[in-house]
């Protein structure tokens, strides 16, 4: 007797967005996802609406659309509130300080910083996309702290090695990269190879 075909489950990205500046690489991320047919479950801060409208013209409502399923942060009986519920892990773009904080010390406040607890606590990969600077003393021992719980800090630096061009350039390097930690790759940056490419732009006889 032939055995029932069972359709295989798409991955699932958890995608926070909390209430600090750089709103576009939340955005971004969310667009990648989509264009690789990885589903997305979104929660936004508060703070992070509020940031939504300063940084965009886009609408709460706009945002939400962009991914398969959201949440509110104050549901905190969302299916991303438990450990049962399986993902690839969370990606929060951008992170705040408070986001960092409560996600290094397990003190969570809302269903973002939840969400991601459940994820580490599953070991399940989360990268928080900080935006701070300068820093002091506290923010680094937060930074340390989260890391040493299992979680990738990772500030959005951009890189110019390939010379870009244009705001989009610079975000897609910094997503690409992003996303290269959980072995997704969607083409938006040019890789190191040695620094041909940089050679190669050289104008002739500059040493």
């Amino acid at each position: 007797m032939q055995q029932p075909v069972i359709p295989a489950r798409r991955r699932r990205m958890i995608v926070g967005i909390s209430g600090a500046t750089g709103i576009i690489y939340g955005l971004r991320i969310l667009e990648v996802l989509r264009s690789l047919d990885i589903e997305t479950h979104l929660v936004m801060s508060k703070p992070g609406e509020r940031t939504l409208v300063y940084e965009t013209d886009l609408k709460v409502r706009d945002v939400r659309a962009m991914a398969d399923f959201s949440y509110g942060d104050a549901d905190i009986g969302a299916a991303i509130a438990s450990g049962s519920f399986r993902t690839m892990g969370m990606i929060v773009a951008p992170c705040s300080v408070r986001s960092l904080s409560a996600i290094a010390t397990g003190n969570t406040d809302g269903l973002l910083t939840r969400a991601a607890d459940v994820c580490l606590k599953e070991r399940r990969r989360v990268v928080l996309m900080f935006r701070e600077t300068p820093l002091h003393a506290g923010h680094i021992r937060s930074m340390a702290q989260a890391t040493e719980n299992g979680a990738i800090v990772f500030p959005p630096v951009p890189a110019f090695y390939d010379r870009p061009t244009s705001l989009d350039e610079i975000v897609n390097h910094t997503v690409g990269r992003v996303l290269d930690l959980y072995d997704l790759d969607a083409g938006l940056l040019d890789r190191w190879n040695g620094g041909s490419k940089a050679a190669a732009a050289r104008p002739r006889g500059d040493a």
